[in-house]
């Protein structure tokens, strides 16, 4: 198995967030939310409260709100870019009065005990250095019968496997962005790290499952 690498620390220039919000998301956004809207269903909780944890320019917490006419979004992250970006996009689309954005690092929540009943992101987890001390914040402040939806990269077995990747999914990119690709999947957790973790704190490892060739999905209902 290929050892779990770290990325470089990264801050996003003002340039680099635009260039990010910039990028044609929505397959990908809209492929995570009607998941978790799906998952949602089939484990008989509304969604209404939901924490978002690194939103980025808060495309996602949009497309949910666009899809569940009722629900309210803390969406939190570290860049200020990128939040800049993200009060903008929330503005365009009427959402102010159902997005929050704050600027919280996942590792130590503000929010009180029991505060939302879902908690949700999307390639989150590989940039923190020990991801069990978000997934408890996490399970801290998702309330009793509430749902947690995270998918992230999955780490590939091998280095041919890494250049693999990279050759599919961003082989017409520039030379930067693949190296910045090839990073991530090396600091991704592979699907059998993500398991561990998921059973430490107390939940079946089926609920983490390879949904892609190169991500990993975790769904489950809080006890």
């Amino acid at each position: 198995m290929l050892e779990r690498k770290l990325e470089p620390d990264y801050v996003y220039s003002e340039d680099e967030a635009r260039d990010y919000n910039d990028m044609d998301h929505s397959a990908v956004n809209d492929l995570f939310t009607d998941d978790l809207v799906a998952f949602a269903a089939l484990a008989e909780v509304p969604i209404q409260d939901v924490l978002d944890l690194g939103t980025a320019t808060a495309l996602i917490p949009i497309a949910l709100c666009q899809k569940v006419v009722d629900c309210r979004v803390m969406a939190i992250d570290m860049s200020v870019h990128m939040l800049d970006l993200a009060r903008y996009n929330i503005e365009a689309d009427s959402m102010i009065e159902r997005i929050n954005l704050a600027k919280v690092d996942a590792k130590k929540l503000i929010f009180d005990d029991d505060m939302f009943n879902v908690a949700m992101s999307n390639s989150t987890v590989r940039h923190i250095p020990q991801p069990v001390d978000c997934l408890r914040e996490v399970l801290r402040v998702t309330e009793s019968g509430g749902i947690l939806f995270f998918r992230d990269l999955m780490r590939p077995e091998s280095e041919e496997q890494v250049k693999q990747l990279v050759q599919r999914y961003a082989g017409e990119e520039n030379d930067h962005a693949q190296h910045m690709f090839a990073d991530s999947l090396r600091a991704a957790l592979s699907l059998n790290e993500v398991r561990g973790l998921v059973i430490e704190l107390g939940f079946d490892s089926e609920t983490v499952q390879a949904t892609s060739d190169r991500h990993w999905t975790w769904a489950a209902k809080k006890p």
